[in-house]
């Protein structure tokens, strides 16, 4: 049974996020897609998303990978499961504080949580045993020009829809949905966008849910699409705690990868002494 606290985390803050909450007024058929969608996705144990940048790394959300108490040992790519072999951790990253969960459990007021998740580094690698040779990793997008692009989001979470937000009794993880976004704040850390009610919507407009923290936000480049993100948290129109996300009005926070390439090319390019980062067991 889970904890008061990790039900803050997963349910109150939607920190482990990612998935496809959809319009009310557009049909569930037209969000779901197949597997070939994106062969890079890589499915976590339990729940929880990556995306193959490497042959032997995958990226995703530190959170999605720290708050498993037996650690990630496998990946799911292309129907495959994959051995990870250790995780990096971006340097200095801090789980959520308890003293910050009993706070806004105490007054409804997640200020302090918020302020925390944003001046944090939510990002980590997962290197496999085995290299990849059966899908090609996906390109990161490396410019700093995200602010008003339109994007793709992809996940197997929670769903629901804009008028009536998740569902609450759902599970986190069904099948695959795609749903589009436009990227409307981006800070040092993070690439925001917001779910729009219609007739403001894109057509295909969504935000994540619960249920695939780590999974991509994606920008096409020349036809090509490209990981610009990592859905992280998100947050309502006040910093009341929510405890029933996917409404319209919410904005979605996601990690910036651009402002992670150097870290990121020097773990995979050196690979040696655990260099750039701690792994979950604390070692470096």
């Amino acid at each position: 049974m889970l904890s008061k606290s990790l039900c803050l985390v997963l349910l109150v803050l939607s920190f482990s996020a990612s998935a496809v909450v959809i319009r009310d007024d557009v049909d569930d058929a037209k969000y779901r897609v197949s597997d070939s969608e994106l062969p890079a996705l890589a499915d976590i144990p339990m729940e929880g998303q990556g995306v193959l940048i490497d042959p032997q790394w995958v990226v995703t959300a530190a959170h999605a990978v720290t708050w498993q108490s037996g650690g990630v040992n496998a990946v799911t790519i292309n129907h495959v499961p994959r051995h990870v072999e250790r995780v990096v951790l971006y340097p200095g990253y801090q789980k959520l504080p308890q003293p910050l969960i009993d706070k806004a459990l105490k007054t409804n007021d997640a200020t302090q949580i918020i302020a925390f998740l944003s001046a944090s580094n939510d990002v980590a690698l997962l290197k496999l045993s085995e290299p990849v040779t059966d899908v090609a990793p996906i390109v990161i997008y490396t410019r700093n020009d995200e602010l008003g692009k339109n994007i793709k989001i992809v996940g197997r979470g929670a769903t629901g829809t804009g008028s009536r937000g998740q569902d609450a009794n759902g599970a986190h993880r069904t099948v695959l949905r795609r749903a589009f976004n436009t990227i409307n704040g981006v800070q040092d850390r993070w690439l925001c966008y917001t779910f729009h009610k219609p007739p403001s919507a894109l057509p295909l407009e969504g935000i994540s849910g619960d249920g695939d923290s780590g999974g991509p936000v994606l920008i096409q480049v020349n036809e090509q699409w490209q990981v610009a993100g990592l859905v992280s948290w998100k947050r309502g129109k006040d910093n009341a705690i929510l405890l029933h996300p996917g409404f319209y009005g919410q904005t979605n926070y996601n990690v910036r990868l651009s402002h992670y390439t150097n870290w990121i090319d020097n773990v995979i390019l050196t690979d040696k002494e655990r260099s750039g980062g701690s792994t979950v067991d604390g070692k470096s």
